[in-house]
Order: structure tokens, then C-alpha cells, then sequence
């Protein structure tokens, strides 16, 4: 089935499918102002506040890395109620500072949520592990590695910041991965929904479609980051009430 992303696993241009806290300062000692008289009584020096540690908000995201992958070991239940599950495995270039069973648990949780594609009763996804058979595989390569796969999958030229969808997978660019979009304003997991459900859409048949009217949801089919045209940035192929978000072809 075609498939592709954010820019979201997808050709990002219309003939393609490419479009997905720092710690507290540490607290300074209170200095006492000495007294003339008499003598001051010496003042215990404080005990320095610990410095919390640092967790980070940013993934480093180099420019370009080894072109080598590192498949996930972590399979999952079926989600939705197909009777063909897409199978996938997730791989991540190597040397990046992402665990590949986490961006796979991330994933396969995104496929999973009630306004996913496993709305309609007819689609399933299951997550398989390193080895198993697979219909897809979804790459997170770095922004050089990404755009020599996409050149050489489908000849898009993707410019060191989309993604694509190539023959048996999907290429997700780091950066997206990581910075999310300048047309996105939300949660950088949610940019990451965006980017996994363009894509799995391509997969499962559907083709780039572009803004209903001002005010709207974005259609996930969309490419949101080439700008909103006066919708509502949006991560899920269905609203809330269930109903499918779309909008005219492109």
C-alpha cells in the first residue's frame, strides 16, 4: 500500500512523499555582613544547594551518522480489529541518542490511540521485533541519512528536513523527530503522531489532501508543515466525535 509522512512516514511535495529542562541554577550561599563589635561568632558556612540534575529536552541531532540501523527488540499486541495487521519494526541509526525500543513503544502507542487509523474497524497494526517478518520498516535517521534514502528510494530530494515514505518503509528525519514544526504548535510527541499517521496513512491507501476551511482541523494527510492554509494544526486522522478529518485533494 503507499504510505509515507510528516513530510509525517510520506512524500513531502506533491509528486513525492516527503514532508515529525535544563536544571535550577545552583542557589547561592546568603553572605553575612560581619559586625565592628565584638568580634562576630563565625557563621557556619551554608551547605551549597545540589544542583538537580539535568534531564534533557533536546536530543542532539547531527547532521549525519553512520548508515547503519539498529532494529528494535520489542514486539507488541495487535491494535485495531483488521484481519491483516501492517506489521513494522522500528530502527534507529546507530550512534544517536535515542533507544530504539523506546521510540518503538512510542510508536506503537501512537497507532494504538482511540483517533488512530485503528478507528476504522477495518485496520491493524502489530510491532514486531528484530528478525520477525515484517511488511514496513520504519527508519529515524539523521538528516544526511535520511535524505540519501530518499533520494535513492523514490528520488526526492528532501533538503536535510523532511520525511519521505520509500519502497517497504518509511524515513522519519531526526530533526522532525526531535524539533518537531514551526506550523506546530503542541507537544513534540504529538508532531511525532503527525509524522507516524501521514505515513502509515500512504500505507493503508491514502493520498495528500490540504485544508477544508478556515478554522479546521488539519487533515493528517495534509502537509502541515508546508503551512496550515488556515486550519488547526492536528495530529489524528479522526476528531473526537469519530469522524474522519479530511479536506480536498491535491
Amino acid at each position: 500500500m503507499a504510505a509515507g509522512l510528516l513530510l509525517p512516514a510520506t512524500y513531502f511535495l506533491q509528486s513525492e512523499r516527503s514532508d515529525a529542562s535544563s536544571g535550577a541554577p545552583r542557589a547561592r550561599p546568603t553572605h553575612l555582613t560581619d559586625t565592628p563589635t565584638p568580634p562576630p561568632t563565625p557563621t557556619p558556612t551554608p551547605t551549597p544547594t545540589p544542583t538537580p540534575t539535568v534531564s534533557r529536552s533536546e536530543i542532539d541531532v547531527p547532521l549525519t551518522g553512520s548508515g547503519r540501523f539498529v532494529t528494535a527488540q520489542a514486539g507488541g499486541a495487535t491494535v485495531g480489529t483488521g484481519s491483516r495487521p501492517l506489521r513494522y519494526v522500528v530502527e534507529v541509526e546507530s550512534g544517536l541518542d535515542i533507544s530504539p525500543s523506546q521510540a518503538a513503544k512510542e510508536i506503537a502507542g501512537i497507532l494504538a490511540a482511540p483517533r488512530g487509523w485503528t478507528h476504522d474497524a477495518g485496520t491493524a497494526f502489530r510491532l514486531v521485533s528484530a528478525g520477525a517478518p515484517h511488511d514496513l520498516t520504519v527508519k529515524i535517521a539523521t538528516p544526511g541519512t535520511a535524505d540519501a534514502l530518499c533520494w535513492s528510494g523514490i528520488q526526492q530530494d528532501t533538503g536535510g528536513e523532511y520525511n519521505c515514505e520509500i519502497p517497504g518503509g518509511v524515513v522519519v528525519n531526526l530533526k522532525r523527530w526531535v524539533k518537531g514544526s514551526p506550523t506546530f504548535d503542541g507537544p513534540i510527541h504529538d508532531y511525532r503522531a503527525l509524522i507516524i499517521n501521514h505515513e502509515m496513512g500512504h500505507f493503508l491507501g491514502y493520498s495528500h489532501v490540504t485544508c477544508g476551511g478556515p478554522g479546521q482541523l488539519a487533515p493528517v494527510m495534509m502537509q502541515q508543515i508546508k503551512g496550515l492554509h488556515g486550519c488547526v494544526a492536528n495530529a489524528w486522522p479522526y476528531d473526537k466525535n469519530g469522524h474522519l478529518v479530511t479536506g480536498p485533494p491535491v
